[in-house]
């Protein structure tokens, strides 16, 4: 698991690690790109990543439940490798786009890596385990654009792309010679695979199930929400000295909580059950924006964004384990790849929410709106667990 630890904190680091340069690597491409034309397509370039790994997550887990995971790891590794190395050698901006879009098609490494993990755990510490692995993930998405960022100041653009490639394919070495795949046994595993309808309709028997991938989607759209803005916010309430460094360390301040929190929430719900700490944590969330948007100094804004990240780094490894918990084993690749799709699509979603609600109402009441979209989750959670609880109840 060690390995693996390792290996998506990279992978994940890769996704983001070109946030911090990419509108002044797109301006370098072409001095005839107009300040609009690079600003549209940084957003461009930026999101169709998180727009097709959306729509491909879960046909790589539905081959890696067929075929086993491991293989599928090697091809997303290098595929990501690749795409990266190539992104150092674009001579315009819609060949990096094309590659951007190619990126998102290999990016089923993560829930594949997920999947491999949770179908070797014990599940009564799917939950545990598996927030050490969201860990990975976090971190690697807090600290890929200051790894980004801090390679491109050093060693210009061409050669951060350069070097990442190389970490990401030593990553594919890794886990030839690393990881080992033991085979499923349970019983349930002894049919060789499930038809996609098959996997459908056991998610939908299944209404808590729906919820929690519904929940994925809320998580990211409120994640996603205010991060663009939130450079804006900040210069509203600190001023334009060192913007950049001080939107950083907010931003930062968020993956902090979530890092330090995540297992311990994983943990506790192994203990008293998933369901009750997404509960918890979904309405202690909506809590934390109100403060937010009330905020009066930038300090009391940054400890606001670290009490929420607390609260956040509890939602996705309990998602995860309840997942892994309710669907058989040999799908489960699947159901990660449709709840890592809905996490995707939260983070194409939730820019747009916050654009919209913020050009109309103000930076504030995206805080406000998001808060309200974490209760209405909490809220469907809680009717939805209690309609499941009376049916059991009249068995």
């Amino acid at each position: 698991m060690y390995i693996m630890w390792f290996v998506n904190f990279f992978v994940s680091a890769s996704i983001t690690m070109i946030v911090p340069f990419l509108s002044l690597y797109i301006e370098s491409l072409d001095s005839s790109y107009s300040n609009e034309f690079v600003q549209r397509w940084s957003g461009y370039v930026f999101g169709v990543t998180f727009l097709t790994a959306f729509l491909i997550s879960p046909i790589w887990g539905r081959i890696g439940d067929r075929h086993g995971y491991k293989k599928i790891l090697l091809i997303n590794g290098i595929g990501i490798a690749t795409s990266i190395l190539l992104m150092g050698l674009v001579q315009t901006v819609y060949q990096l786009f094309a590659l951007r879009l190619f990126m998102g098609l290999v990016t089923g490494f993560i829930s594949t890596s997920m999947a491999l993990i949770s179908a070797q755990t014990k599940k009564a510490t799917a939950g545990k385990t598996l927030g050490t692995m969201q860990m990975s993930n976090v971190a690697g998405g807090l600290f890929g654009p200051l790894m980004g960022g801090f390679m491109a100041d050093s060693v210009g653009f061409i050669y951060t792309f350069f070097l990442t490639a190389a970490v990401i394919y030593a990553s594919a070495i890794v886990i030839i010679f690393g990881v080992k795949e033991q085979p499923i046994r349970s019983k349930e595993a002894k049919r060789v695979s499930y038809s996609r309808k098959e996997v459908l309709v056991h998610i939908f028997k299944q209404p808590l199930l729906v919820v929690t991938m519904l929940l994925t989607f809320i998580t990211q759209v409120g994640n996603f929400s205010i991060q663009p803005l939130l450079a804006l916010y900040i210069h509203d309430l600190h001023g334009p000295v060192n913007l950049a460094f001080y939107a950083g360390l907010a931003f930062s301040a968020t993956g902090l909580g979530n890092l330090l929190f995540t297992r311990k929430w994983g943990d506790l719900g192994d203990r008293i059950g998933h369901d009750k700490v997404l509960l918890a944590l979904l309405i202690l969330s909506s809590i934390l924006f109100i403060p937010q948007a009330m905020a009066d100094s930038y300090a009391m804004l940054v400890l606001f964004r670290f009490l929420y990240g607390m609260a956040l780094g509890g939602i996705i490894p309990c998602t995860t384990a309840y997942i892994r918990i309710k669907a058989p084993a040999s799908m489960q690749g699947e159901v990660l790849g449709y709840n890592v799709s809905f996490r995707f699509l939260g983070n194409v979603v939730g820019p747009v929410i916050g654009g919209i609600v913020a050009s109309h109402y103000g930076i504030p009441a995206v805080f406000y709106v998001t808060a309200g979209i974490f209760l209405f989750g909490a809220l469907f959670l809680w009717a939805v667990r209690s309609q499941s609880k009376a049916k059991e109840r009249s068995v």
